[in-house]
C-alpha cells in the first residue's frame, strides 16, 4: 500500500475514533502524554499562585568544553556571563522545587540573552543538616541571541543543583557540536 494512503487512512480513523481506534502501545503514549502536559501545567500553575519566596539569580560562569572547541574559538569567547534575573519558587508536597524565572546574562559573543521559563528538580536531603540539599530535574523555557536575530528559541535542557538553606548553585549543560554549544552554564539563586 502507498505510505501516502496509510497516512491518510491512520489520520481519518483517529479522526473518526479518537483513542479507541488506536493501537493499545499508541494509546498509552498519547495518555503518558497527556499525564505529562497535566502535571506540567498544574505545577506551573501552582508556583505561579502559590510561590513561597522570591528568588534573586545571578549568572556566575560559562564555560564552553575543551574537548568540543578548538583554541581559536576559546580564546575569543565570553565565559563571563554578567547578568541577574528574578524568579519565584517554592517546595511542593513532595519536597521538590519548582520555579519560574526570567534572567539575562552575557552570553559567549559578550552580547545579551534573555532567558525565561519554569525548572523543576527532584530535591534530596541526605544529611541530618536539612540546610543541605542537591537537585536534579529540568528546565523548559525560552531563549533569544543576537546571532539568531533574537528569535524566540525553545529550550528543554537539564538542572542540577547543591545549596544550603536559602543559598542554591544551580547549574545545566548545553549540548551542541563541535564548537557550538556543549556549554556548561551556572548561577547562584538566592531565595528570599
Amino acid at each position: 500500500m502507498n505510505p501516502v494512503k496509510i497516512c491518510n487512512a491512520v489520520v481519518v480513523s483517529l479522526a473518526i475514533g479518537g483513542a479507541a481506534a488506536m493501537p493499545a502501545s499508541a494509546s498509552s503514549v498519547g495518555g503518558m502524554l497527556q499525564e505529562g502536559w497535566q502535571t506540567f501545567s498544574t505545577n506551573v500553575h501552582d508556583t505561579w499562585t502559590s510561590s513561597d519566596s522570591v528568588d534573586l539569580y545571578i549568572p556566575a560562569i560559562t564555560w564552553h568544553n575543551r574537548w568540543t572547541y578548538d583554541d581559536e574559538h576559546i580564546r575569543r569567547y565570553n565565559e563571563r556571563p554578567w547578568g541577574a534575573g528574578g524568579g519565584i519558587s517554592r517546595y511542593d508536597a513532595n519536597g521538590n522545587w519548582n520555579g519560574l524565572y526570567l534572567m539575562a546574562f552575557k552570553d559567549s559573543f559578550n552580547k545579551w540573552e534573555p532567558i525565561g521559563g519554569y525548572g523543576w528538580e527532584k530535591t534530596w536531603r541526605p544529611f541530618s543538616d536539612d540546610n543541605i540539599h542537591f537537585g536534579a530535574g529540568y528546565t523548559a523555557g525560552v531563549t533569544a541571541r543576537d546571532n539568531w536575530h533574537y528569535i524566540p528559541i525553545p529550550v528543554l535542557l537539564p538542572l542540577a543543583s547543591i545549596g544550603y538553606g536559602p543559598a542554591t548553585f544551580q547549574m545545566t549543560y548545553i549540548p551542541g557540536t563541535y564548537n557550538n554549544g556543549n556549554v556548561y552554564f551556572a548561577w547562584l539563586r538566592w531565595q528570599f
